[in-house]
Order: C-alpha cells, then structure tokens, then sequence
C-alpha cells in the first residue's frame, strides 16, 4: 500500500525512501530502479566528470524510468573545487524537479535551484545547519545522524536525538538518514516525527549498484563494528569501511606530527571518496 505523507505527496512518489547521493554509485541504472520501485532515485552530479556528462546521465537515466528522480549536489572541502554552478545549471536545463544539497556555503546553488523552481532536499547533522538552510528556503531537511557513512559533520550526535529535536524545533518537514536500511527503521523514523528515510549503503548491496560483487559481500557479511572514522583531524570527518586504505589513513593521521593533510593525501581512494 502506498504511503501518504508530506514527502511522497510533494514528490510523486508512493514509498517514502530517499536513495543517498552516493558518489561513484549514483549512477542511471541505480537511480532508476528505486524510483520504479516506488521511491526516489539519485544521480550523483560529483560522480560525472563535467557537467555535460551529467546532462548525458540524466538523459540516459530518462529512457530507464518516467518516475520522478533527482540530482544530489554536495559542496564539501576539496584541493581542485567543481563548477557547482555549472552542475546546477545543467539539472535546471534538463528538468529535475527535486535536488538534494549537503555541504558547505550551499546558498549561491539553493538560490539558482530555487530560482528554477526545484524542489530542495538539504542534508544537515545539527540542529544549527538545518535552521540555517530554512532561512535559504528548502523544502525538505534530511537530518543526518552519527550513525551515517561519509560525512558525518563535527558533532557525534546520534539520530535518537537528532530526529527528536528536529521534530522539536523545526518548521519544515524533515526525512530521517543514518544507519536505515529496513522497514523497521522506517517505522521508526517516521514515529521519531520524519516523513521518510534516506538509504545509501544499503542500496549498494542490490544487483543495479554499480559496483564489484566482492564488495556488495564484503558488506553484507561486515557487522556494526567494521567502519573507520577519518580526516577528524581537518574537521571533514568521513566513516568509511575498514580496509587497508582507511586504516593506513587513521595511522597516518594519528601519528602525524606536522598535522599536513598532505601526508594522507597520497591514499587516493580515501581523497577521492572524501574530500
């Protein structure tokens, strides 16, 4: 049976799951299938080289489903920053109706897609952020708990918290992300006040993600204690799985004397998926 709540109502859509933006991952035949199946897919922008490979993805993405699907923007710490403006301008021209935002000094992108008419979903850890993206007019908040993988923000505040004093103190309808991966989180989230459930790692695991076999049973067989958080040291905190590149990067970071990001540069995969 399909849901009705704020989330499926303003979307088009009939089960209120949100895919993450996840880099390297958001690709056509991913975002596709969640939005057949009912929920809303994403295309990472980050994920195409240029933004005229993303208007490509978009369009091929296109030809996979005629259900609603969006665009994920994440403005973050990087060495060589992207064209966001760029990546805004093509989702405008190719008519995404929904984008989800997450980062830093998101205001120049919010206000171009709004000026579109789009739809804004933002990403926030704290209470703070999410009432700083209010006053920048989205639509939806997605509140991002501890719990969460990739960036987890500066706070360590979990999403029994979290959600509960969002459904406190904001003003605009908020979606629960962070550890969701079943109906029972679902449940949860919504009861904690949300309108639905963002759902990255565990949409990796499914035949469409994009990725090697190994890794989807990698993650599968891994428990809750298999994540490594780094880059604590340059307040741009990431969990990642804990393999060989992210625990070389915590000893680095660890015993660095200099505190120079240069020394974990050199673990590429880390930098890449990080920063």
């Amino acid at each position: 049976m399909p849901f009705n709540t704020k989330l499926t109502r303003a979307l088009g859509i009939k089960i209120p799951v949100v895919q993450g933006g996840m880099q390297w991952v958001g690709y056509a035949e991913l975002a596709s299938a969640v939005s057949n199946a009912g929920g809303l897919g994403i295309l990472t922008a980050l994920t195409q080289p240029t933004p005229e490979d993303l208007r490509k993805e978009i369009r091929r993405c296109k030809t996979m489903t005629d259900k609603p699907f969006g665009v994920n923007i994440t403005l973050l710490p990087a060495m060589t920053p992207p064209d966001y403006g760029a990546y805004a301008q093509v989702t405008i021209e190719e008519g995404i109706k929904v984008v989800e935002t997450a980062g830093n000094s998101p205001g120049p992108v919010i206000k171009q897609l709004k000026a579109a008419g789009i739809i804004i979903l933002h990403k926030c850890t704290t209470i703070r952020h999410a009432e700083s993206a209010i006053k920048l007019g989205v639509d939806f908040l997605s509140i991002d708990g501890f719990e969460c993988a990739g960036h987890v923000g500066e706070t360590d505040i979990t999403n029994f918290i979290l959600l509960s004093r969002a459904r406190q103190s904001l003003k605009v309808p908020f979606i629960a992300s962070g550890g969701f991966a079943d109906g029972q989180g679902l449940a949860a989230a919504l009861s904690l006040g949300a309108e639905g459930i963002n759902m990255g790692t565990r949409f990796m695991c499914t035949v469409e993600a994009p990725i090697h076999q190994n890794i989807k049973e990698e993650i599968v067989k891994a428990s809750e204690t298999d994540t490594e958080l780094v880059l604590r040291r340059w307040k741009n905190t990431s969990r990642l799985y804990k393999n060989k590149v992210s625990q070389e990067a915590t000893k680095i970071e660890r015993e660095s004397t200099t505190g120079k990001f240069e020394e974990v540069a050199p673990s590429g995969q880390l930098v890449r998926s990080s920063v």
